[in-house]
């Protein structure tokens, strides 16, 4: 079994994705995420063009990895100079990596119309930078760029780079498709071509996906005969991004058999963990680590899961440390909501007409609108509802919100007053908040907090609208979302009404239920 290593880019080709901005601290932080998650090479920055990277390189010198190379990235030297008198490549060797990346020009139109030079000077320019390096004591990892427009438009001219490149003391050849446009039959036979010209060398793959590709480009690389494998570790990257190491890990790893580094089992946290530092989201459905990527919710779906997994999952979802998700709607059927209530009613069992009447209900109600696989804490109510267990701690007697426009300078825009009910004493409070849904909220829980000081705790921490009768313009009914937060949990509660208020104090107030019930 052949090993593939595993080359990380986040730091650097993942730096220039859209909206992404590492500081020094986010990047230290990141080489320790990936050293301990165990990848070959990490690629942390080009110290040559731009003072923050080489201060990172400065404050890394003094960081011991257990796993990973640090890598510095630069092109070759420039035209008219030599590589011992260049600024980019002395900055490489200041970097103090065991480990140095060049990057050439392997397309012929790309040296006389970009670099503006004759296709001999380039090719000396790749052999002496590499040499040079080599020379100073570094390993050489040496990225063609565009090297698959460059193969299909002079093949002779591209292969003579990477000879170059050989020349120099390079025994590690990356073929890049730098423009993300190459076709995966064309990848599989370039790279097959490539080597069995090349066979003592390491040859690499580097995929860009502007056309969705990069992880199958990738995949079939390694089949034909690459055994270096370049990308970021949650696909970021310019334009449309790079090869996903979270996804094609997984698939060298657990689905074609091959050995690589990085331990799998992490793979989940670890993306979790460097997408928060690149302040970025996770696709929900995205492979392997997307929190809907092992989320099942038809009926037939799910009774197949919970007899026998592989029946409808491709891996376990502990192979990637990700788990396994049963989401409500009314086509769940009873093996979902046995499996959902278990904690509420353990007695319940899957004939009894109990069961029938909790499906019945959320059928009911998701007809309505609701949607109860992503509002745990109200499908529990409604459980409880149906079981005639449910005892409510309030009752809210009446409300009214008034609007004032124009704003106040400084003031807020809405008020909101309420009255409430708990075991017949009224409490009536009003309050001024921004916006009517704010102003009802805090009105709300200053009534409550009179009878539970507990719900002081609580802070509402996402808030979504969604409009479902998109024909009915301003009279559509609303679903609302709210995501509330306490020192020792998070829970999601669900309104719908075709009063965006009205929705909203349906969720607020399960809020406060659900709170009030764990309390």
């Amino acid at each position: 079994m052949k090993r593939i290593e595993i080359f990380d880019s986040t730091l650097r080709d993942g730096a220039q994705g859209e909206g992404i901005s590492f500081s020094v601290n986010d990047k230290l932080h990141i080489v320790k995420a990936l050293d301990e998650f165990g990848v070959d090479y990490i690629e942390a920055g080009n110290p040559g063009s731009n003072p923050k990277d080489l201060d990172f390189f400065n404050q890394a010198s003094n960081l011991t990895l257990k796993h990973s190379k640090l890598c510095a990235f630069g092109s070759t030297c420039r035209k008219n100079s030599n590589p011992e008198d260049d600024a980019n490549v002395k900055s490489l060797l200041q970097a103090q990596t065991p480990v140095v990346v060049i990057f050439g020009k392997s397309w012929d139109m790309h040296v006389t119309e970009i670099l503006k030079i004759t296709l001999e000077e380039n090719i000396e320019i790749v052999k002496q930078t590499v040499e040079y390096l080599v020379s100073n004591g570094k390993e050489v990892i040496f990225d063609a760029e565009h090297f698959f427009d460059g193969y299909m438009a002079n093949t002779t001219y591209s292969l003579s780079v990477l000879k170059a490149a050989v020349l120099g003391g390079a025994r590690t050849l990356v073929l890049c498709d730098t423009n993300g446009g190459t076709m995966p039959s064309d990848v599989c036979d370039i790279t097959k071509s490539v080597c069995n010209m090349f066979p003592e060398e390491t040859i690499g793959i580097h995929c860009h996906n502007d056309t969705g590709c990069a992880v199958a480009n990738s995949m079939l690389a390694v089949r034909s005969g690459a055994t270096h494998v370049q990308g970021t570790f949650i696909g970021i990257g310019e334009r449309c991004g790079n090869t996903d190491l979270s996804i094609i890990i997984p698939n060298l790893k657990l689905k074609s058999k091959y050995e690589c580094s990085g331990n799998v089992e992490e793979l989940f946290e670890t993306s979790r963990k460097i997408a928060e530092i690149a302040n970025t989201q996770i696709d929900t459905n995205k492979p392997y680590t997307g929190l809907s990527a092992f989320a099942h919710k038809g009926g037939m779906h799910i009774d197949g899961v919970l007899k026998l997994s592989a029946s409808f999952e491709h891996i376990s979802p502990e192979a990637v440390g990700n788990t396994r998700k049963f989401l409500m709607s009314e086509v769940s059927g009873r093996s979902m909501i046995m499996t959902k209530i278990q904690n509420y009613a353990p007695e319940l069992a899957k004939d009894s007409p109990n069961t029938a009447a909790i499906l019945e209900r959320l059928k009911e109600l998701e007809h309505q609108g609701y949607h109860f696989e992503a509002a745990d804490a109200s499908f529990e109510l409604l459980v409880k509802k149906v079981l005639g267990t449910y005892k409510p701690h309030f009752s809210i007697v009446l409300y009214k919100t008034m609007g004032e426009f124009p704003v106040p300078v400084g003031g807020m825009s809405a008020s909101a007053t309420i009255k409430v009910e708990v075991d017949g004493t009224e409490e009536v409070t009003a309050v001024m908040g921004n916006g009517p849904v704010n102003a009802l909220d805090l009105a709300l829980r200053k009534a409550l907090t009179v009878f539970y000081p507990e719900i002081k705790e609580m802070q509402l921490t996402d808030y979504k609208v969604r409009v479902l009768e998109q024909n009915s313009t301003t009279a559509a009914r609303v679903r609302v979302l709210i995501e509330t937060s306490d020192e020792n949990s998070t829970w999601t509660t669900i309104g719908v009404s075709n009063d965006i208020i009205e929705a909203s104090l349906i969720a607020l107030a399960d809020s406060v239920e659900y709170k009030l019930a764990h309390s």
